[in-house]
């Protein structure tokens, strides 16, 4: 089975070491600008960068609307640190307008970590991401990251925090198609965050194609009748 053709969002943000880790994981890149690049993409990844500013060149490129709809279609998406403020359903402490595409039943807080300088690395358990306790744990670098407030009966909680001030805040998720992180798993080594995507990427492919395959069947079945 080839490798499925994945977009990264590029606007803005870390364009560049999302496709790295996209294509050490397996998978076929292109960035996503245009309405024609986001059509023939199996998944998407929006990457980390200014919520803000990703928000406001999403309407600027005419993207906004067509990307709900692909969501909202059962596109996979991945999005990091920015990317999941994108994703979220509602959003606290957003700039002033600020509106997101949505998809993911979860409140974000916006930079809830603090500023820049806050910027920490943790090391963490996520067994559903390959980094439970037979394994080495996930590395993990936060920049003014958000963390989630709260979510909704379908959302599996894939990672939270060990220790510290924010021990017990959730800082990974995933929702059907959809997953997030608070954290930037594009900067270094350690692609399990993006080969979970991938894998997403590919399960959503072979369910298509069976649901396609019944689709004629039954379709023979009626005209054979």
């Amino acid at each position: 089975m080839s490798g499925p053709l994945i977009g990264v969002l590029a606007l803005q943000g870390d364009v560049r070491e999302h496709t790295h880790a996209l294509l050490a994981s397996g998978a076929q890149v292109v960035p996503v600008r245009r309405l024609s690049e986001l059509a023939a993409v199996e998944g998407l990844v929006i990457p980390g960068g200014e919520s803000t500013t990703m928000d406001r060149l999403l309407k600027v490129f005419e993207l906004y609307e067509p990307l709900r709809a692909r969501i909202a279609d059962g596109l996979p998406v991945y999005g990091s640190c920015a990317g999941m403020i994108l994703l979220a359903d509602r959003i606290l402490d957003g700039a002033g307008g600020q509106a997101t595409v949505g998809g993911l039943d979860m409140t974000v807080r916006r930079n809830a970590f603090g500023r820049q300088v806050d910027s920490f690395e943790e090391d963490l358990d996520a067994p559903l991401l390959g980094a439970g306790e037979g394994d080495a744990p996930l590395h993990a670098i936060f920049i003014r990251a958000p963390w989630v407030e709260e979510v909704g009966p379908d959302v599996e909680i894939l990672a939270t925090v060990r220790s510290g001030p924010a021990a017990g805040r959730i800082v990974a998720v995933r929702q059907g198609v959809l997953m997030a992180t608070a954290f930037h798993p594009e900067i270094g080594s350690d692609h399990r965050v993006h080969r979970a995507f991938v894998d997403l990427v590919l399960a959503h492919r072979r369910r298509e194609e069976s649901a396609s395959a019944a689709d004629l069947e039954a379709a023979r079945v009626m005209r054979r009748g």
